[in-house]
């Protein structure tokens, strides 16, 4: 099955940024999407813009954390559509800071969310997508899981882990599942607001306002992967502003 048109596609993270924009270039294009979010009111407001347009979208909460809750979106795309054809793992976190501040309660956020996350999405997809001998996984990695930067070491260190479990999914995976992991360079959401040391969050912000390009730019890559015939596997997508070192 390729193209987008018909498709059944699960987004994690689908309230804002990437996740939103990537759910509206999707259905726009004949997909079918299920909007996870942990909060409900964004989810709402995608689903209804989408619905406005003539697309179908459904919304349900969703924390990456809570494994149930990836069992939940998987079998509410399947409730509905009948099968789930892509799953979008894009949620994710990054509080940055120095190693030196020792926030260890946002270095256990950002494992539990980018890495853990990741696996709960693989826990509750695989079985499906074996079962009807098809589907896509689609992973928001970052730029930093290709290099890493000061005050940057943990969300680093679980983007390099995306990269490495994709990779190996991508092995195991055989003919019939896809595997695609998108590495975003600096990009217009609100990423910066995360991190509470005012100082890196200077930083990251006024990188942000210099370089960002828009989410969509995501989007775009993610439906090309999505988009091919089923025997072509993008497995890794590099997206950053040009003028971004």
């Amino acid at each position: 099955m390729s193209g987008i048109d018909g498709k059944v596609v699960a987004i994690t993270g689908a309230g804002s940024g990437i996740g939103e924009a990537t759910a509206l270039l999707l259905a726009e294009r004949g997909a079918r999407v299920v909007l996870g979010g942990r909060r409900t009111e964004p989810l709402a407001e995608v689903a209804a813009r989408i619905e406005k347009a003539g697309g179908v979208a459904v919304p349900i909460r969703t924390d990456v954390t809570r494994r149930e809750d990836l069992h939940a979106l998987v079998a509410l795309a399947r409730e509905r559509f009948g099968r789930l054809d892509v799953l979008f793992g894009n949620a994710g976190v990054g509080p940055i800071s120095p190693l030196d501040d020792l926030r260890v309660d946002e270095w256990d956020e950002m494992v539990d969310v980018n890495v853990k996350g990741l696996l709960h999405g693989i826990a509750a997809a695989l079985p499906v997508f074996r079962a009807q001998g098809s589907g896509h996984f689609v992973t928001t990695a970052s730029t930093a899981g290709l290099r890493v930067a000061p005050n940057m070491a943990v969300y680093a260190g679980t983007k390099f882990a995306v990269r490495a479990i994709c990779e190996g999914l991508r092995q195991e995976a055989g003919d019939s599942v896809r595997v695609t992991t998108v590495s975003p360079g600096v990009i217009a959401t609100g990423f910066a607001e995360a991190s509470t040391n005012s100082r890196v969050r200077e930083q990251i912000t006024g990188m942000r306002d210099r370089l960002a390009i828009p989410p969509d730019a995501i989007a775009r890559a993610v439906a090309f992967a999505i988009e091919q015939p089923a025997a072509v596997d993008v497995n890794e997508i590099v997206v950053r502003p040009t003028a971004q070192a």
